[in-house]
């Protein structure tokens, strides 16, 4: 369990869950993890996700998608990190594989992806590239 960077666990965990081939994975919840899940449904890379009530902290059960038995999630990075925070503004936000990936960002105006950022002309911390 990693206390210093839950984003980085969160990450992990769906990398050795999809690696590993499994169906789902169960991560514990918090409102910025969710907020990232949701991003990972919307561009398709996970079919879906739940949230468990739970009397210490819920829990975000994660359905991973695959794809000829083949992971649609090909790699997860972690950008900004405790030590290294990394921000950008709107203009240099950068582009993951050419447009193929999707870099996600927080910003003022809450976690969305690069290409979101862009159009609202709003920079941030970038969080993660997935591809």
């Amino acid at each position: 369990m990693s206390k210093t960077d839950p984003i980085a666990d969160y990450l992990t965990r769906i990398r050795n869950a999809a690696k590993a081939k499994h169906r789902r994975v169960d991560i514990p919840s918090s409102n910025l993890k969710k907020a990232i899940t949701q991003i990972l449904v919307d561009k398709n890379f996970v079919s879906g996700f739940t949230v468990f009530e739970d009397k210490k902290q819920n829990i975000i059960r994660i359905n991973l998608k695959y794809h000829n038995g083949k992971p649609v999630i090909s790699g997860l990075r972690r950008v900004s990190k405790p030590g290294i925070r990394q921000y950008n503004n709107a203009k240099e936000l950068p582009r993951v594989l050419g447009g193929l990936g999707v870099a996600i960002i927080t910003t003022s105006k809450g976690v969305m992806t690069d290409a979101q950022a862009k159009k609202e002309n709003v920079g941030g911390e970038i969080l993660a590239y997935v591809w």
